[in-house]
């Protein structure tokens, strides 16, 4: 018999926790941060209602924050045993768990310096210096290639689309013949999307745990390159900036590559563009030294050293010089900026900057969770809080969601289908509370599947 415990990534689209516990043994599959609203990034601070030190294994879906953010802290509080991860995520994470621990310092230190802290001093909830001894504990694992934890506990990974690495996780649990099959979706990428390769399919799962970030939406239909091609446009008749505030990790690559296109078929004019995130830098690097993850083109052309994603249309702000240095450009200029949903990183030095200015367009690319800076310029905020500031937006907001690395719900749906078998349940999770009921009704309905909608902390048993 095991159970699962649901720790995070649920009633909400962050801080995924999922803790298996099977045979004595504890396996936690993702460790996350909390982002967005206040209340759910506190539950960053509390400890984990089971002891780290307990634990035994740590699986990671795939390098975001919210799947892995917590990894640096989970050691700090006593956890000693093994990580796995894909190859790429292991290899992304050396990059951003140090920069998350370095974002930690910079706000305590900005508290500090304010005393707007109700604690004195205010503190990390880790530092760069551990995300970066987080990174190093997490071993790689090629995909298709179990791993035999103990007592009677195996994993596996299979490419799941969303962003480099992302994987979609097999946990066998039993010492049988017919282990129970716990299929944990991650976040599943979209059908048909530039660069990484559709989802694999489920095939054999007795309980399936799956996202539900766009549970009750379909994609805008209309081809991203169009979608681009009239914001990207528009913002040019204007002669101001255009402000892409989008992930260092994923979003940025396809942005880069979708644009580059654009450009070289003439369908966009050639302006001054730069990618200011030295994180998103370093993963594009990342990108185009595993062609494990591609197939088809991309992955010829990432083995042969001519990633498309190596161009020259993009000038790379690397430093803090070069990121200030963009304030003083002029007339129509691309600036594609970390974090994506505006909730830290140097876009929020650029939007200060030229929100107030009419010309200036913003364009959000991706989910904003309820609570950050994104969701608020997207819900038309007349002003939004930067650095203790409050700044008035007169610019330009935009969206266009055909640039998700999410599958929405008829992707989700899709993916469901794959399985082998009717599962005995399926769970859902990562996803506010309307996706994750709207899709659970489409499942019951079309599938006639069981679906359980799970809270904080509920404990279900897998016998």
């Amino acid at each position: 018999m095991a159970t699962i415990e649901f720790l995070g990534g649920v009633g909400t689209v962050t801080g995924s926790k999922f803790l298996v516990e099977a045979g004595g043994r504890r396996l936690l599959v993702d460790c996350g941060l909390y982002q967005g609203l206040k209340e759910l990034r506190l539950r960053n601070w509390d400890r984990l209602p089971v002891d780290p030190a307990s634990i035994d294994w740590v699986v990671l879906t795939h390098a975001h924050i919210d799947h892995t953010g917590y990894l640096p802290r989970l050691l700090k509080d006593g956890f000693k045993g093994r990580v796995y991860a894909s190859r790429a995520t292991a290899d992304l994470l050396k990059v951003l768990l140090p920069d998350s621990g370095h974002l930690q310092e910079e706000e305590a230190a900005y508290h500090n310096k304010r005393g707007t802290s109700k604690h004195k001093p205010a503190l990390p909830l880790y530092t760069a210096e551990e995300g970066l001894e987080a990174a190093e504990r997490v071993a790689g694992v090629g995909y298709r290639e179990p791993v035999e934890l103990g007592s009677g506990i195996r994993v596996t990974f299979k490419r799941a689309g969303h962003i480099l690495g992302s994987a979609i996780v097999t946990v066998e649990v039993g010492d049988g013949r017919a282990p129970r099959r716990l299929v944990f979706s991650g976040d599943l990428g979209r059908y048909g999307a530039p660069i990484l390769p559709d989802p694999m399919p489920i095939e054999e799962a007795d309980d399936i745990v799956v996202e539900s970030t766009y549970g009750d939406r379909r994609h805008d239909p209309e081809p991203i390159q169009a979608q681009l091609e009239r914001v990207v446009g528009e913002a040019v008749k204007r002669d101001g900036a255009l402000i892409v505030p989008a992930f260092a990790l994923g979003r940025t690559q396809e942005l880069m590559y979708h644009l580059s296109g654009l450009e070289k078929a003439g369908r966009l004019p050639r302006l001054p563009a730069y990618v200011d995130s030295p994180m998103a830098i370093e993963a594009t690097e990342i990108y185009c030294a595993h062609p494990e993850d591609f197939e088809g083109d991309m992955r010829t052309m990432t083995m042969t050293r001519n990633c498309p994603l190596h161009c020259g249309d993009f000038r790379l702000a690397r430093s803090p010089a070069e990121s200030r240095a963009i304030n003083e450009v002029k007339g129509p200029v691309l600036i594609i900026s970390a974090s994506g949903m505006v909730t830290g990183g140097r876009v929020l030095h650029h939007l200060r900057q030229r929100l107030p200015d009419p010309r200036t367009t913003v364009l959000l690319v991706g989910y904003q969770a309820i609570g950050t800076r994104g969701r608020r310029l997207q819900e038309g905020a007349k002003s939004v809080r930067i650095f203790g500031e409050n700044v008035p937006v007169r610019a330009h907001v935009e969206t266009v969601h055909g640039l998700s690395a999410h599958a929405d719900a008829d992707g989700l749906m899709r993916w469901l289908r794959t399985a082998a078998r009717r599962p005995k349940r399926v769970f859902m999770v990562h996803g506010d509370s309307g996706p994750a009921e709207a899709l659970a009704g489409r499942i019951r309905g079309e599938l006639g599947w069981e679906v359980v909608v799970p809270g904080y902390r509920d404990r279900v048993t897998i016998d």
